[in-house]
C-alpha cells in the first residue's frame, strides 16, 4: 500500500500541494475489540484505515491517522456486552469483571460525551488545516453515530460570526453496497474477514478456525461461514465502496450548497 497520501509522513510543501489539488481529508475511527481467533483485535481501525488510503488513491486528499481510543468500552464491545463476552475473556485469559461498567473511570453517557468532544475537536483542527471536506470512516459500526452527531455540532459552532466552512460525510462502508453484497456489515465474519484478506492478508489466519462450518465461532457474527473468506471477494467489494465512496466526495467538492444548510447533511 502507497503511503504517499498519508498526511502524518507529508512534508509541508507535499501537504500544501495536495490540499490545493483536493482540499478532502478522511479520518479513520475504530477501535479494539474481539474480532475472532482468525484476526488481530485492531481490525476496525486497520480496515478503516487502509479503506481510507484507498479511496484517497482514488479521488485525492490526504489520510489522517485513524483514531484507535475514546469510545465507551461499556457498550457495543464485544468483550463487554456481547452473548458470547463470557466466553471471550476466558479465551483472552482475563476475568469477566475487567469489562464491568463499574470498572470504567466513566459513566457510558460520560464515555459518550467525551468521545464526541474529542471528535468535535478533531474536525475543528482538520478544518483550521486548510480542508473543504472531511470524511470519516467509522470501522467500528456503532462509531457512525457518535460521528454524526460531531459534524452537527460542528456544524453549529461559529467560527469568525460564521459557521463552519468544511463539509464533513460519516460511512462505515457496507452500507454503501449492502444492496450488491448481502454478506456485508457482520462482526469478525465472511465480509470483514475478505475485507481484511484483500487490505491485509497477513494479519488474517484462518487455520485458526475449525473446518466444519457448522461449528459455532465465539464471538463471530456471520451470514455466510467464515472459513470461505477471500481476498478476491474483499477486493471486489473494496472497489465498489471505493467507487461509491469517489462519487459522493465529487459531489460533495462540486455542489457545497446541496449539503451546507441549516440543517446538517451527514
Amino acid at each position: 500500500m502507497a503511503t504517499a497520501n498519508l498526511y502524518e509522513r507529508m512534508r509541508p510543501a507535499e501537504i500544501v500541494k495536495a490540499r490545493k489539488a483536493c482540499p478532502v481529508a478522511y479520518l479513520p475511527i475504530g477501535t479494539i475489540e474481539w474480532h475472532g481467533l482468525q484476526n488481530p483485535v485492531g481490525l476496525d481501525a486497520i480496515k478503516a484505515h487502509l479503506l481510507c488510503q484507498r479511496c484517497a488513491t482514488a479521488t485525492g486528499g490526504m489520510v489522517f491517522p485513524p483514531l484507535w481510543y475514546g469510545e465507551s468500552r461499556s457498550d457495543c464491545l464485544m468483550e463487554a456486552t456481547a452473548a458470547a463476552a463470557e466466553d471471550i475473556c476466558k479465551l483472552m485469559e482475563l476475568p469477566p469483571e475487567n469489562v464491568a461498567p463499574e470498572r470504567a473511570r466513566f459513566s457510558v453517557r460520560e464515555q459518550y460525551d467525551n468521545y464526541q468532544r474529542l471528535l468535535l475537536h478533531m474536525l475543528t483542527e482538520i478544518q483550521n488545516l486548510g480542508f473543504k471536506l472531511v470524511v470519516i470512516l467509522a470501522g467500528h459500526y456503532p462509531l457512525i453515530d457518535h460521528a454524526r452527531a460531531a459534524c452537527h455540532l460542528f456544524h453549529q459552532a461559529r467560527f469568525n460570526n460564521k459557521r463552519a466552512q468544511m463539509l464533513s460525510w460519516v460511512f462505515t462502508g457496507y452500507e454503501l453496497v449492502k444492496d450488491e453484497f448481502p454478506e456485508a456489515g457482520d462482526h469478525a465474519g465472511f465480509w470483514e474477514t475478505s475485507l481484511l484478506m484483500a487490505l491485509q492478508p497477513e494479519l488474517v489466519d484462518l487455520s485458526t478456525l475449525p473446518n466444519d462450518p457448522k461449528v459455532n465461532i465465539v464471538g463471530v457474527l456471520s451470514e455466510r461461514p467464515v472459513q470461505e473468506s477471500s481476498a478476491e471477494y474483499g477486493e471486489r467489494a473494496i472497489a465498489r465502496i471505493v467507487e461509491k465512496v469517489g462519487a459522493q466526495v465529487k459531489h460533495r467538492l462540486e455542489n457545497p450548497g446541496d449539503y451546507y444548510m441549516h440543517g446538517w447533511k451527514a
